[in-house]
């Protein structure tokens, strides 16, 4: 049988424009700093190799160096992002106008849901297991680790002199004495809960570190 013949130009298909190939999440500069962050979190610096944080981020080597330098730099950069997501988590807290006892409480609540948290268990604080640890070796992350402990110390003894001016706290109260103390009471939460200290353990450790401070509550 003979096929009719069309007169009908044949309908040619318009080009197809390519497809953009979309980076891979991990490639994103701030997931793969989240990524690192969390490796060096659980890890520690000196126990973290490249190897590992190129499987963390799905980066590899030579993309690891061009997006964030070498692994102290990498480092540098993911302390720096812990410390930027601390201070968001507790700039409202400072700045609130509560009684200073509630804001202690709630700074202590957010400092112990941070350290407890972790998918391989808790990881206690950033600046304390991993910072200081390295700070007796290395003048730049001992720096790091310096101006970590002093920013909290300094946010401490603002709300303390706060606190004095409103009544709170006795003329006679040293603000910057009360500021590492309540410091100290952060550290010492971070490394009990890295230690798997139970959580209710931590909150009465907390609230006995703001009492200690502010004076206990006259019904108690």
């Amino acid at each position: 049988m003979v096929q009719k013949r069309s007169d009908r130009p044949a309908k040619s298909e318009a080009p197809t424009a390519p497809r953009k190939r979309g980076r891979p999440r991990a490639y994103e500069p701030d997931v793969a700093l989240a990524r690192a962050m969390d490796v060096f979190w659980r890890d520690g610096f000196a126990a973290t190799s490249l190897d590992t944080l190129s499987a963390a981020t799905g980066m590899n080597r030579p993309s690891l160096y061009g997006a964030f330098g070498d692994k102290r730099d990498i480092y540098v950069k993911a302390y720096e992002r812990y410390r930027e997501r601390g201070r968001q988590r507790m700039a409202d807290i400072f700045a609130s106008d509560r009684p200073l006892r509630e804001q202690l409480r709630q700074i202590y609540a957010v400092a112990i849901d941070m350290y407890v948290s972790g998918e391989d268990g808790p990881r206690g604080c950033f600046t304390v297991m991993t910072a200081t640890s390295e700070a007796v070796f290395d003048p730049v992350l001992r720096e790091l680790a310096v101006s970590g402990l002093d920013e909290m110390d300094r946010a401490f003894a603002r709300l303390f002199k706060a606190a004095q001016a409103k009544g709170e706290l006795a003329a006679t109260a040293d603000p910057a004495l009360l500021a590492q103390l309540a410091s100290a009471a952060i550290h010492t939460l971070a490394v009990r809960a890295r230690v798997r200290v139970p959580r209710k353990d931590l909150e009465a450790i907390a609230a006995a570190a703001a009492d200690l401070i502010c004076g206990r509550p006259k019904d108690r």
